[in-house]
C-alpha cells in the first residue's frame, strides 16, 4: 500500500508577527515544515503534496532545495477551510492512502503516526485519527463519542457548553483511505459559523459508514505553533529531545547546551554548558566542546579540544587538536591534526599543519602555515592591500617572534626564523634570520626634561578659555 503525506501549510500565521511564512520559522536549525515532512517519512509516506497559500513561493523554493521531486506542492488560493486545503491537495494523490497533518506542529512524534497509520490498515476502517486529553481545551476541536466509538468532531466556536467540557480534542492527524476521501472532501458544506469547508465533518461521514479508529496521544507532542511564545517552547522542547538522543548513544551533554537537528556527534564526546552547535557540524569521537564554543557548519576530528568561547564557521579541526580560549575561526579556516591556536587567535582561509601553533593574540588571514612551525604573539598576516588578499607561506618548522607583520603574498622558509618586531616585506629563506626594526637610542638623563614638558603642555591645555 502506498501512502502519501498532505501537509497543510498555507496559512499567514498573523500571530507570529512576521513577513516569513510560519511554516519556515526555524526548530532547532530546521523549519516547522520540515519536521512534519521528515516525521511522515519516518511513518512510512511515500511522497508528500504542501498545500501552500502566504508565501507560496518563499515556501516552494525552500521545499524544492530541501527535498527535491519527493514533495509537491498545491496552492490554496482562497483560505476556505481546512477541507477545501485537502481537497486542493487532492489532484496531485495517486497513493492508496492519505496521511493529513499541520506544517506547524514539528513534535508530532513518528511512532505515533506509524501507530495510527498501522490502526487504520488493520481495522480497514475509512479513516483513523489520534486524539489527546488537555487540561483547557479552548479552542480545540471536540472528539464527540457514542458508546466509546468517534462519531464527530465539533469545532470550539460550534460547539454546545456541554460539548465545550469535553478534555479530548482533536490535534489534526488523520490517515484516510483515498478513494473515500475523495467521496468526502465533494459532500462538504460551509454549513458552520465560520462559513468554511472542515476537515472535521468528514469524520462524521466516516463513522456512519464503517466507522473510524482512533489512538490516543500525549498532548505534549501534538503542539501547535501560533505565536513566538510558543515556538520557544517547542524549540525548547526538541533541543531536549535532540540531546537525550545523543546521551543515549554515548555522548556527555551537559543542560543549557543546544544542538541542532543536522548536527553529528561521536560517541565520547563532550559538550558543555551553554555550546551551540549548528548547521551540519559534525563533532568526532572523545572530542571535547568546552563551555561556551558556537560552532556552525564545522568539522572537529576525534580528540580535539576547544576551549571555552570557541567560535568557528565553515571550517575543520583535526585530531587532537587544541583551540582556544576566546579563538575565532573564520570560513576555510583547517586547523590540523595536534596543532594549536589559543586565546584571542583569529583566522581565516588558514591551514595550520600538524603540530603548528599559534597560541596567543594573532591575525591568520589567507595563509598555510607548514608543520611544526610556531607563530608569536601579536603576530599578523597583513593579506589586505584594498583591494585584493593575499597568501602568507610560512613552511616547515619556521619561527616567527611576537609581533611581526608579515605582509603577504610572502614565503617563510623552512626553519627560517623572522625576529621580534619584525615587518617582513621579502620572502626569508629557508633557515635564515630576518631582522626588520629601528635601532634602539637611549638618551641619558632624558626622561625628567621630557615629562616636565608633557606635563606643562597638560596643564596649558586644562586652562579655561
Amino acid at each position: 500500500m502506498t501512502t502519501t503525506a498532505i501537509v497543510l501549510a498555507a496559512g499567514q500565521g498573523t500571530r507570529m508577527k512576521s513577513s516569513s511564512p510560519k511554516v519556515l520559522h526555524a526548530v532547532a536549525g530546521r523549519p516547522m515544515v520540515d519536521w512534519i515532512l521528515h516525521t511522515a517519512f519516518a511513518a512510512g509516506a511515500d511522497d508528500a503534496v504542501v498545500v501552500v497559500g502566504y508565501g507560496r513561493d518563499a515556501v516552494a523554493a525552500h521545499l524544492r532545495d530541501a527535498f527535491g521531486d519527493r514533495v509537491r506542492i498545491a496552492v490554496q488560493e482562497e483560505q476556505n477551510g481546512t477541507g477545501h486545503a485537502v481537497a486542493c491537495a487532492m489532484p496531485s494523490v495517486e497513493a492508496d492512502a492519505v496521511m493529513i497533518l499541520y506544517g506547524d506542529t514539528p513534535l508530532l512524534v513518528a511512532a505515533d503516526l506509524e501507530r495510527v497509520t498501522q490502526l487504520r490498515a488493520e481495522t480497514k476502517r475509512p479513516m483513523a485519527l489520534l486524539t489527546c486529553r488537555v487540561q483547557d481545551p479552548t479552542g480545540y476541536g471536540r472528539i464527540l463519542r457514542r458508546d466509546g466509538s468517534v462519531v464527530g468532531i465539533v469545532e470550539h466556536r460550534d460547539a454546545s457548553e456541554a460539548q465545550r467540557a469535553i478534555d479530548e480534542i482533536n490535534p489534526g492527524v488523520y490517515v484516510a483511505d483515498t478513494a473515500f476521501l475523495r467521496r468526502a472532501l465533494s459532500e462538504l458544506r460551509p454549513d458552520n459559523d465560520q462559513g468554511e469547508l472542515y476537515l472535521t465533518d468528514v469524520i462524521a461521514m466516516a463513522a456512519e459508514g464503517d466507522g473510524v479508529a482512533d489512538a490516543l496521544a500525549d498532548a505534549a507532542t501534538l503542539v501547535g505553533v501560533n505565536d513566538r511564545a510558543q515556538l520557544a517552547e517547542v524549540e525548547a522542547t526538541m533541543y531536549q529531545r535532540i540531546a537525550d538522543g545523543w546521551r543515549r548513544e554515548g555522548v556527555t551533554i551537559r543542560q543549557g547546551a543546544r544542538i541542532e537537528a543536522e548536527v553529528q556527534v561521536g560517541r565520547d564526546a563532550r559538550i558543555e554548558h551553554g555550546v551551540v552547535l549548528r548547521g551540519k557540524t559534525q563533532i568526532g569521537e572523545g572530542a571535547v566542546l568546552d563551555v561556551g564554543c558556537v560552532l556552525d557548519d564545522v568539522e572537529v576530528a576525534a580528540r580535539a579540544y576547544l576551549k571555552p568561547y570557541t567560535v568557528a564557521t565553515a571550517s575543520t579541526v583535526g585530531e587532537d587538536a587544541q583551540v582556544g580560549p576566546f579563538s575565532h575561526l573564520r570560513p576555510d579556516s583547517h586547523i590540523g591534526p595536534e596543532a594549536h591556536v589559543g586565546n584571542f587567535v583569529e583566522t581565516k582561509k588558514t591551514r595550520l599543519h600538524r603540530g603548528a601553533k599559534a597560541n596567543h593574540l594573532a591575525y591568520l588571514g589567507d595563509g598555510e602555515i607548514g608543520e611544526a612551525a610556531n607563530v608569536g604573539a601579536g603576530t599578523i598576516f597583513c593579506n589586505y592591500d584594498g583591494f585584493s588578499k593575499h597568501k602568507t607561506t610560512i613552511e616547515a618548522g619556521a619561527f616567527i617572534g611576537s609581533d611581526s607583520q608579515l605582509v603577504a603574498p610572502i614565503t617563510i622558509g623552512a626553519g627560517a626564523y623572522v625576529a621580534t618586531g619584525t615587518t617582513v616585506t621579502q620572502d626569508v629563506p629557508a633557515d635564515a634570520l630576518a631582522i626588520a626594526r629601528t635601532r634602539q637610542d637611549n638618551k641619558l638623563g632624558y626622561a625628567p626634561r621630557l615629562k616636565a614638558r608633557l606635563l606643562a603642555a597638560k596643564k596649558a591645555a586644562d586652562q579655561p578659555k
